[in-house]
């Protein structure tokens, strides 16, 4: 039985009784259920989700209209608070912890009356790019079970990809949601920084950090980011801008113009065979009657190291809560131990190897007779990285630019090289560290089997002509 193959069709047929809430919750329960071994979800809220349905299926029969969200079930990455629920950020230091009230982005799902219908998995702390470091152990890919999903809002992707829920939320810090898109052949929307309320969202990396979408279609994205997105008192660092409808309006554009980084399709970490599909599709674009140059970035090669430097300074600040004292997992010591021994100990065992890696990095950068060398540097290096970004979209409405470097790797292939694994990030870091919105889409799909996508960069809060470039790309891409 298929259930869902747009929010617009699914209310459509909510309305006309053809399908109730209750029997797409029973639906998705089940292929979570049969998909198991994906290990996308840590925990699912099966009473409560069918509770809510037939909440929302009694108010249907009663009043005949559908709010924006009308019984639209979503995943939560598990780094978003949702009241009375687990939030474990998939981490031994929270593994019992319960949060205490939602976050802004989920108390307007469900104000729209969307089903939550459990919290996925991730890389611990949204620390990764793989989703193999989670307390709950890897998430699979959902084509192919030999492969990660992406990271480290893997849970979220492949629960998409898998169709065991309709939508979900994830984390975006430097390529959270776009890469596991990228990787499960989705959509993966990352907004401009302050587009989305961050309250309720654990913090990484809290000047990067940004909730994202998954989606599998534009329209769907679309009205998710209207729904959770504008200010929010909550957060002083959401936009006051107001919220205006994201739907794309023009099926075929007018002449577009479009640039591409020259140095990023020629970079020698670049697969082939994505280069050769991203030319192709330039090419395309330009017989259409597009406009689509070559532009040059100066820091293509300096803007990874800049962001861990930066991003884990920030996660070295703001994981020192989890201190085993306040709340959290606390290990057992002697009970005539000091405080720093109980400290040392419980911040020991309570996180995975990649946080405290990236602690130490963090702790390290900041220290005295570094900080200016590391951290001060990596500053400079992000305003000009923002700088000529702006300078680039002020004369083309979009940057094009692979999402990755290679389709989706093995399990384990890179846990032993995090060198590795952090410059995969190469193409994904830039607009967060510009804080522009970027998008995924899923274009390709390579002869390894494996799906992959284009991404595509915009100005600041210029979301609407992303997702209508976005939409009309994957509605007239060539064949081939």
């Amino acid at each position: 039985m298929s259930v869902f193959r747009n929010v617009q069709d699914y209310h459509t047929r909510l309305l006309t009784g053809e399908i109730t809430c209750e029997q797409a919750v029973s639906f998705y329960l089940s292929r979570i259920a049969s998909h198991a071994h994906l290990n996308a979800f840590i925990h699912v809220y099966a009473e409560e989700a069918l509770h809510r349905a037939r909440a929302i299926d009694a108010r249907l029969q009663r009043e005949h209209s559908v709010k924006r969200l009308t019984g639209v079930v979503f995943g939560i990455k598990d780094v978003i608070a949702y009241a009375h629920h687990p939030l474990t950020a998939a981490s031994r230091m929270l593994k019992e912890f319960r949060s205490l009230y939602s976050a802004t982005a989920v108390e307007r799902l469900l104000q729209e009356e969307a089903i939550i219908i459990g919290s996925l998995n991730c890389d611990e702390f949204a620390m990764g790019s793989s989703t193999e470091n989670s307390y709950f152990g890897p998430t699979l890919h959902p084509i192919h079970p030999d492969f990660v999903p992406g990271g480290s809002s893997g849970g979220s992707a492949a629960a998409v990809s898998a169709d065991l829920c309709m939508l979900a939320l994830g984390s975006d810090t430097g390529g959270s949601v776009r890469q596991p898109a990228d990787f499960c052949g989705i959509i993966g929307l990352k907004p401009t920084y302050g587009r989305i309320s961050r309250h309720g969202l654990i913090a990484y990396a809290s000047s990067f950090d940004q909730i994202g979408i998954f989606g599998k279609n534009i329209a769907d994205v679309a009205t998710t980011l209207e729904v959770i997105a504008g200010p929010d008192e909550f957060d002083s660092t959401a936009s006051p801008l107001p919220v205006e409808s994201y739907q794309p309006v023009h099926s075929d554009p007018q002449r577009l113009k479009l640039a591409y980084m020259k140095e990023a399709l020629d970079h020698p970490s670049l697969d082939r065979e994505i280069k050769t599909h991203i030319e192709r599709l330039i090419g395309w674009l330009i017989q259409q009657g597009h406009i689509v140059d070559a532009v040059h970035f100066t820091y293509l090669d300096v803007i990874a190291p800049a962001y861990y430097v930066l991003t884990t300074a920030e996660a070295s600040a703001n994981l020192s809560r989890y201190d085993g004292v306040r709340y959290g997992y606390r290990a057992k010591v002697d009970e005539n131990a000091s405080i720093d021994s109980c400290y040392r100990k419980t911040r020991s065992e309570g996180f995975g190897k990649e946080v405290k890696r990236r602690i130490l990095l963090g702790t390290y950068v900041l220290s005295e007779g570094y900080y200016d060398a590391y951290y001060t540097k990596a500053q400079q290096v992000r305003r000009l990285v923002a700088e000529e970004a702006q300078h680039i979209l002020q004369e083309y409405t979009c940057l094009l630019m692979p999402t990755f470097p290679t389709t989706a790797f093995r399990l384990r292939e890179n846990l032993d090289d995090p060198v590795k694994m952090y410059l995969g990030d190469l193409y994904t870091v830039f607009a967060n560290l510009a804080g522009l919105p970027a998008i995924s889409i899923p274009l390709f799909r390579h002869s390894n089997g494996l799906p992959f996508g284009l991404q595509l960069v915009s100005g600041r809060f210029q979301e609407k002509k992303l997702l209508e470039i976005a939409a009309y790309l994957l509605a007239n891409r060539p064949s081939g």
